[in-house]
């Protein structure tokens, strides 16, 4: 499995996913366009290059502010969850989100869904506060999570001091 940028033809296979996952954000297929258009949007695509043709089997898809990002959807086809990939989705897009200078990584989540809840939390978020009736259909609260991105720390060897 590849983690990689989202390109202009997997746009199709990351709303289909979106749709077998009633537990991520239910974005219009022209949101996803609009976030990887925008400046600060990035939409990385999780690939089984091992299937032939390669085939997409999740997607994790932030927006960045100056130094704060925000994890908008996150969503693993149930035939492959439980794999690593979202974990893997959340690792590259902190490695991406760090080389823009980006210190702060927030999420919103259902208060009642726990295992997301607790993915979250292994990986180093921590609870900020609830949004009260947040979400419809059903009626939940929103947990607001937010995790500390450590700046990049370029060693002298890997400097191109032109002195």
């Amino acid at each position: 499995m590849k983690v990689r940028a989202c390109a202009g033809d997997d746009f199709a296979a990351v709303y289909s996913i979106q749709l077998q996952c009633p537990q991520a954000a239910q974005w219009r297929r022209e949101d996803y366009l609009h976030l990887a258009r925008a400046p600060g949007g990035t939409i990385l695509v999780a690939e089984l290059d091992a299937a032939q043709p390669p085939e997409l089997v999740g997607f994790a898809a932030f927006h960045r502010v100056m130094d704060e990002a925000e994890l908008r959807n996150i969503a693993i086809d149930p035939a492959h969850q439980r794999k690593g990939i979202a974990r893997a989705l959340l690792a590259a897009g902190i490695r991406a989100l760090q080389e823009f200078g980006v210190r702060q990584l927030f999420l919103e989540v259902r208060a009642s869904n726990q295992p997301a809840r607790a993915f979250y939390a292994a990986a180093g978020f921590r609870l900020l506060y609830t949004r009260r009736d947040y979400y419809r259909d059903p009626v939940d609260d929103a947990w607001v999570m937010a995790r500390t991105i450590s700046p990049l720390i370029f060693s002298p060897a890997k400097s191109h001091d032109p002195a």
